[in-house]
C-alpha cells in the first residue's frame, strides 16, 4: 500500500454485501495501531444505517468519522471529509461507498464523481482504490471488476470471507486480467482478522 502523503486516501468499492464496511473497520484499526490519525468517511448514504455501522467501527478502532444524513450526496460527504482531514491534520482518510450493482449506470457515475472529487481536492495525495471481492463470488466477479475499473482507477483487491479453502478462485482471474495486486484478505469477523495477501499460501490452499 502506497500511503506516504498526508493525507492519503483509501477508497473502497464493490457490490452489495461483500463486506466493505467491515474491511474499513479493520483497516482503520490496523493503521491507527501504527500511530496514524485515521478519519473515516461515511459516503454510503444509500443503505439504511450504513453510517451507524461505520460509526461503531470508528469507536472500536478509536478513529474519527465524518458523516451526513441518509440520502445525502455521497460526493459532498467525501468533500467534507477532505476538509475535516485538513483541519485535523489527519494522516489517512478511509472512504466507505454504497454497495452497487456493476450494471447500474447512474450508481457507477456517482462513484466516478466521488473519485473525481478526491483527485481534484487532493491532486498530490496517494490514493489506494480497493475493490472488495467476496471469496465466494463466481465468474460474475470478473464482470463486476471490469465495470468498477471503468469508473475508478483501481489499485488493488481485497478478498473477504475467506473462511474455506475452496473459495476465492475468482480473484486469480480478476488479478490476472486487470493486472491488479491482491492487497489484503479478510479471514473472520474480529477486528484483527485482516491479513496481508500471501500468494504462495493462497495457491496452496486452492490446490
Amino acid at each position: 500500500m502506497k500511503l506516504e502523503t498526508k493525507p492519503s486516501v483509501i477508497l473502497t468499492v464493490g457490490v452489495n454485501g461483500v463486506g466493505k464496511t467491515t474491511i474499513i473497520g479493520k483497516l482503520a484499526a490496523m493503521y491507527a495501531s501504527q500511530g496514524r490519525h485515521v478519519l473515516l468517511c461515511a459516503a454510503d448514504t444509500f443503505r439504511a444505517a450504513a453510517a451507524e455501522q461505520l460509526t461503531v467501527w470508528a469507536e472500536r478502532s478509536g478513529c474519527a468519522i465524518v458523516s451526513q444524513h441518509e440520502g445525502a450526496d455521497p460526493a459532498s460527504v467525501v468533500y467534507d471529509a477532505i476538509s475535516a482531514a485538513a483541519a485535523r491534520g489527519s494522516d489517512l482518510i478511509i472512504c466507505d461507498t454504497a454497495g452497487r450493482l456493476h450494471n447500474k449506470v447512474n450508481l457507477m457515475n456517482e462513484l466516478n464523481k466521488i473519485y473525481r472529487i478526491i483527485a481534484r481536492q487532493l491532486p498530490n495525495s496517494d490514493v489506494e482504490s480497493l475493490l472488495v471481492v467476496d471469496a465466494a463470488t463466481g465468474q460474475n466477479g470478473l464482470a463486476q471488476a471490469r465495470q468498477f475499473k471503468q469508473s475508478v482507477d483501481l489499485t488493488g483487491l481485497v478478498l473477504t470471507k475467506l473462511d474455506g479453502t475452496a473459495k476465492g478462485g475468482i480473484v486469480v482471474a480478476v488479478a490476472s486480467e486487470l493486472e491488479l495486486p491482491v492487497k489484503f484478505i479478510g479471514v473472520g469477523e474480529q477486528i484483527e482478522d485482516l491479513m496481508p495477501f500471501d500468494a504462495d499460501s493462497f495457491v496452496r490452499a486452492i490446490i
